[in-house]
């Protein structure tokens, strides 16, 4: 078990969980009821599960979409329950020339595309803060990216089998948001001219990551491709979302959270 788990494990400070879209958790939210129950708490419109799964103590919420949804519940996870790190999970688009359909792409950077305050600021970078690329926890991102890599060891054949996909890849990089759904061709080639190394592009992650980042928590993000951010991206997304994302999701936070049996 990562030291960051088995820390929240060891004090009873939780584990924040979010996703932007309800299929983004998968079962989440069940499976904690099944094993420990549940204890929800309205806080800023929105509700915070709080309890057990797969042996881990966990806030699990929904932060909905967006830049500004992303931060405001981050920054609840932080200051109204005491978070130890936050992970947030969900989809994205592909950006990257070799990032396809069903893939799974885990943070190791995040930056905000959308943002320009040039020329007082050099474009990406959040004024006064001398950053544009908010980094992840090391050790949180190779935890979750183990689970993935055993997700698609163990599932990938016969996920892509069922879903009509091609068998899922794990990939590492930088993973951009913005407060728009990425979905032509000129506005990809656009995203590609200007960060030929973004691999996704999504709506929440990089605000996470900033906040994460202004107050110290560990953070990490994973993102499975539903779309290539292109005009086909409206229907692959909503297609993808619905049949395969809580599959999806279920699979790798169930490996990312529990408690191995003994040399964790």
């Amino acid at each position: 078990m990562s030291t960051l788990i088995s820390e929240a494990a060891a004090t009873g400070r939780p584990l924040g969980i979010l996703a932007a879209l309800p299929q983004e958790l998968g079962d989440l939210i069940e499976a904690m009821r099944a094993e420990s129950g549940v204890r929800t708490v309205t806080h800023g419109r929105r509700d915070y599960h709080v309890g057990t799964v797969h042996g881990t103590p966990c806030v699990v919420t929904l932060a909905r979409v967006g830049k500004v949804a992303a931060a405001v519940t981050a920054s609840a996870l932080i200051h109204a329950f005491d978070v130890e790190a936050i992970v947030f999970t969900g989809v994205a688009g592909g950006v990257g020339s070799d990032v396809r359909v069903g893939d799974i792409v885990v943070a190791s950077t995040l930056l905000q595309h959308d943002i320009d305050a040039s020329p007082l600021f050099p474009r990406f970078e959040v004024p006064l803060l001398g950053v544009s690329r908010f980094g992840v926890d090391a050790a949180l991102a190779d935890r979750l990216a183990a689970a993935c890599e055993r997700f698609v060891a163990d599932e990938g054949a016969a996920c892509a089998a069922r879903f009509g996909t091609h068998e899922p890849r794990v990939h590492r990089g930088l993973i951009v948001s913005g407060d728009q759904f990425v979905a032509s061709a000129a506005a990809l080639g656009a995203l590609r001219f200007a960060l030929p190394d973004a691999l996704a592009v999504e709506m929440e992650g990089a605000a996470l990551a900033q906040v994460c980042h202004e107050y110290g928590v560990p953070c990490a993000v994973v993102r499975t491709i539903s779309d290539t951010a292109d005009d086909h991206a409206p229907a692959s997304f909503m297609s993808f979302l619905t049949e395969i994302a809580g599959t999806y999701s279920n699979a790798i936070l169930a490996r990312f959270l529990a408690v191995p049996g003994s040399g964790g």
